[in-house]
């Protein structure tokens, strides 16, 4: 992920159009690069803050006594949980000499880069919780382990009976499976697991260049830079109870004078002094958990596992 003085060079510039709309394609294409933005449910925000309801008492059912019993009655109470759209930017830094130079098309370097930035932070803070802001809730993989919804790899016979008892432990806690997350190259790995005879035992889209997968659910490796494989190896979730809000104002400006400075002072970049130009880009997004009563699930429910590394 480029850091606040990323730079761009004459040496890896590609040669096609300058495209316009970005910000708007910048919406469109970000969660391309991220398994949060594209897996979790989406909203709008039309606001700083928003209400998501969530059940938090279930409605109840008697059986009549007799015919002239009378029915009873019963009712379902929701209540408010909030998100926050939060802040989130970036600045590349491209020196004057490539403006000089018309023919340059300096979008086709700089849009990647967004998009690879904007994934990269929103799946680090919500799927770990690294770096959150303090509106958000504890990142999905460390709040399913505080929640007791681990299985520690090579718990079964092989990785597939590992996600089976995970699946299976979800289920227990009132939620479905409906997708998962894992540390790059998983599926190679998965592909090369043998049977006793020496036969594969799972297929992929590796081979079969069909749509990635697993259990019938797709399967989606972080190659962003955003996973920490020290924590989990595979994270399975109802996607649907993690909501993402997104405010449609991402907005950026070009500016060529100025310095770019770290949290401590110091000057990391001089625009006017160094010949440059920055581009700072800001996006607001939310992000909240919604737990839902379930008839069979604890307090410590949690609509997501891990397949913990092994010991």
């Amino acid at each position: 992920m480029p850091d606040i003085n990323t730079s761009i060079n004459r040496e890896n510039m590609p040669e096609s159009l300058v495209p316009e709309q970005i910000s708007k394609e910048i919406i469109q294409e970000a969660p391309k690069s991220s398994v949060l933005l594209s897996r979790a449910r989406r909203v709008p925000l039309s606001r700083k803050q928003a209400r998501q309801p969530v059940l938090s008492v279930l409605p109840s059912a008697y059986w009549v006594n007799g015919d002239d019993g009378l029915k009873q009655t019963t009712g379902a109470e929701w209540k408010d949980t909030f998100i926050t759209a939060e802040e989130l930017a970036t600045i590349v830094i491209i020196p004057d000499a490539l403006f000089d130079d018309s023919d340059v098309p300096l979008w086709d370097e700089v849009r990647p880069l967004l998009f690879e930035a904007v994934g990269t932070k929103v799946d680090s803070s919500g799927l770990f919780g690294e770096d959150k802001p303090e509106s958000w809730p504890q990142g999905i993989v460390p709040a399913a382990i505080a929640a007791g919804n681990t299985i520690t790899k090579g718990t079964g016979a092989d990785f597939g009976v590992d996600v089976a008892l995970l699946g299976q432990m979800i289920k227990k806690q009132g939620y479905g499976i409906n997708g998962f997350a894992s540390v790059p190259g998983l599926q190679w790995e998965l592909t090369a697991l043998r049977n006793t005879e020496g036969t594969p035992i799972y297929t992929n889209a590796l081979s079969t260049g069909g749509p990635s997968g697993l259990y019938g659910y797709p399967l989606d490796e972080v190659d962003n830079g955003a996973w920490d494989e020290s924590q989990a190896e595979l994270l399975a979730a109802d996607w649907s109870k993690f909501v993402i809000g997104v405010r449609q104002d991402f907005t950026y400006q070009i500016f060529d004078t100025g310095v770019i400075s770290d949290n401590t002072g110091k000057v990391l970049y001089n625009l006017m002094q160094q010949d440059a130009k920055a581009m700072r880009v800001v996006f607001r997004v939310g992000f909240q958990v919604a737990k839902p009563l379930t008839r069979i699930g604890g307090e410590n429910r949690f609509p997501a596992g891990i397949i913990a590394p092994a010991v």
